[in-house]
C-alpha cells in the first residue's frame, strides 16, 4: 500500500508537470521559436538528468542492440512530439491544446484493434463517438461565440501529436529496453538535444535570449528540468509499481492542470463550449478504456 501510494503521488506530479508544459510553451513562443524552445528544453534536461544519474551513480553502459529502439523512441516521442506540439501553440489556447491531448487514448485504441487485434466492444464504441464529438465541439468553437465550422491549423497538429503520441505508446511496448527509466529519458532528451542543436544554429535562436525576461527563464527552467527530466523519470517510478490501466487513468487530471495553468499565468478566458467539450473527451475516454463498467462491478462487489 505505501509503495501504490507513492507511485500514485509520482504519477499526479508527472501529470500535473506535463499539464502545465503547455502553458509555460506557450509564455515564452512570443519572443523565441519554438526549435529554440525546444533545444533550450532538451539542453536543460539532459544537463539535469545527467547530474542525477552521476549523483545517483546510475550505470550508464548501453549496449549497442538498443540504440537503434532509443533513436525511434526519442525522435518519435519527443523530438517530434514536442515540434509538433510546440508549432500548435502558436496559433491555438494552451488549454485547448490540454484538453485535445486526452484525446490520445482514443488513437492508442484504434492502433491497438490494427496492430494488436485488440476487440471492439460496445464501451469502446461509445466512448469513440463521444470523444471525436467533444473534439469537434473545442475544435469548431470560437471565442465562446458558439459552433462554427472553423478548424485552426493548431489543432489540426495537436490531434497529430495525439496521434503521434499513440504510436510511440505501442512502439514502447514492442521496443522494450532493460534499462532504468531514468537512464532511457536521459539518452532520449540528450539525443533530441542534438537533433534540434542545428536548426537553432541555422536560425540563430540565441540571438533572442537575451530578451527574455526573469519568469519567462522560468518557464523555460521549468520546461528543461521538470517537464524534460522529472516527469518522465516519476513516469517510469509510477508504472514500476501501477498497472499501465492504472497510470493512465491519472492521465485525466492534465487538462485540468493545464486549464488552471493557463487561467492563472496566462489569463485565458474559459469557454463553456471548450469545457463542456473537454468533459465529453474524457468521459468518452473513460469508456473507451472500459474504467466505467470496471467501477461499477467493483461497487457491486462492495455491496456484495
Amino acid at each position: 500500500m505505501p509503495s501504490k501510494i507513492a507511485a500514485s503521488f509520482y504519477a499526479t506530479l508527472s501529470i500535473t508537470f506535463w499539464g502545465i508544459s503547455f502553458v509555460s510553451t506557450k509564455a515564452v513562443l512570443d519572443k523565441l521559436d519554438p526549435y529554440t524552445v525546444l533545444v533550450i528544453r532538451f539542453g536543460i534536461g539532459a544537463i539535469f538528468l545527467l547530474c542525477v544519474l552521476l549523483v545517483m551513480r546510475y550505470p550508464m553502459k548501453l549496449s549497442l542492440k538498443y540504440i537503434p529502439s532509443l533513436i525511434v523512441l526519442g525522435i518519435l516521442g519527443v523530438f517530434v512530439h514536442q515540434i509538433i506540439q510546440a508549432t500548435a501553440l502558436l496559433t491555438i489556447d494552451a488549454s485547448h491544446a490540454g484538453w485535445m491531448i486526452s484525446f490520445s487514448p482514443v488513437f492508442t485504441v484504434f492502433l491497438s484493434m490494427i496492430f494488436l487485434h485488440e476487440k471492439v466492444t460496445l464501451s469502446r464504441a461509445v466512448g469513440i463517438g463521444a470523444a471525436i464529438a467533444g473534439v469537434i465541439l473545442i475544435t469548431t468553437s470560437r471565442s465562446g461565440q458558439g459552433v462554427a465550422f472553423a478548424i485552426d491549423i493548431g489543432y489540426l497538429l495537436m490531434l497529430l501529436s495525439t496521434f503521434n503520441w499513440a504510436i510511440y505508446g505501442i512502439l514502447l511496448k514492442r521496443l522494450s529496453i532493460p534499462l532504468p527509466s531514468l537512464v532511457i529519458t536521459f539518452y532520449m532528451s540528450a539525443l533530441s538535444f542534438f537533433l534540434t542543436l542545428p536548426i537553432l544554429v541555422k536560425n540563430q535562436g540565441w540571438k533572442s535570449l537575451p530578451t527574455l525576461s526573469a519568469t519567462e527563464w522560468g518557464h523555460l527552467i521549468f520546461l528543461g528540468v521538470f517537464v524534460s527530466g522529472i516527469a518522465y523519470w516519476y513516469w517510469g517510478k509510477a508504472h514500476e509499481v501501477l498497472e499501465a490501466s492504472q497510470a493512465s487513468a491519472f492521465m485525466y487530471l492534465e487538462p485540468l492542470a493545464t486549464l488552471l495553468a493557463a487561467v492563472l499565468l496566462l489569463n485565458e478566458k474559459i469557454f463553456f463550449q471548450s469545457v463542456v467539450g473537454g468533459v465529453i473527451i474524457i468521459v468518452g475516454v473513460v469508456f473507451v478504456n472500459g474504467q466505467v463498467w470496471n467501477l461499477i462491478g467493483l461497487l457491486r462487489k462492495r455491496r456484495t
